[in-house]
């Protein structure tokens, strides 16, 4: 097949278009999924067993179906028991939940590799619980799980054509619209294809220089 850069260029908005749809998704989608991931790691150390047991199974359902099925799932249901959300935003929750419950897993590592004295010299101040947690323990765990966070991100960019079972026109969405109503497919999938390598190569880049900065 030959190349048709005059329909290349006629679909390049669509496909710009389409990116930032994808960006929207990856940039929400990762702000739900560390803040809920820090939360449900604090959880799964909660004194109270019901907590973290209840927790620890949440976690562990999530990381052990499809996305694809959380997905349906959320589209589906959440408007039958009275949350209505557009495509997207229920895409949103979607990437969020799920990955949340990997970086929960990874801020937990975190937090146990916090050297052992630095709990207790907390505990000899007698600092209080959420001062320990704030001044103390975070700091020196958030920075250790960076550059997994970083990884979790790029793989989620990389997963939001999923979102398109749902009905988000996200890149590879926008790239098959265009593509089906001239027939033709390898330019639009093609440039969808330069932009995902374009855009997570070099974020691959930022993040293992990010692991040799934090000695990992």
């Amino acid at each position: 097949m030959i190349w048709d850069w005059e329909f290349t260029g006629r679909i390049i908005p669509d496909i710009l278009g389409g990116l930032v749809v994808t960006f929207e998704a990856t940039v929400l989608g990762s702000i739900v999924a560390f803040v809920l991931g820090l939360v449900l790691a604090l959880l799964r150390r909660s004194r109270i067993r019901l907590v973290s047991r209840a927790v620890w199974l949440f976690i562990e359902f999530v990381r052990s179906t499809p996305l694809l099925v959380q997905l349906y799932f959320l589209f589906n249901v959440l408007p039958d028991i009275g949350l209505r959300f557009s495509s997207l935003t229920t895409g949103v929750i979607g990437l969020g939940v799920h990955y949340a419950c990997y970086t929960a897993e990874v801020y937990r590592a975190g937090i146990e590799g916090v050297p052992r004295g630095q709990w207790e010299a907390a505990t000899a101040l007698s600092l209080p619980t959420r001062r320990v947690w704030t001044s103390v323990i975070l700091p020196q765990a958030i920075p250790r799980v960076l550059p997994a966070l970083g990884n979790y991100t790029i793989s989620m960019f990389k997963e939001t054509p999923l979102l398109l079972a749902i009905g988000v026109l996200d890149l590879v969405g926008a790239a098959q619209e265009a593509g089906s109503d001239a027939y033709r497919y390898v330019e639009p999938l093609t440039l969808a294809g330069i932009c995902f390598l374009l855009l997570s190569y070099p974020s691959s880049l930022l993040v293992r220089r990010l692991e040799r900065r934090v000695g990992i």
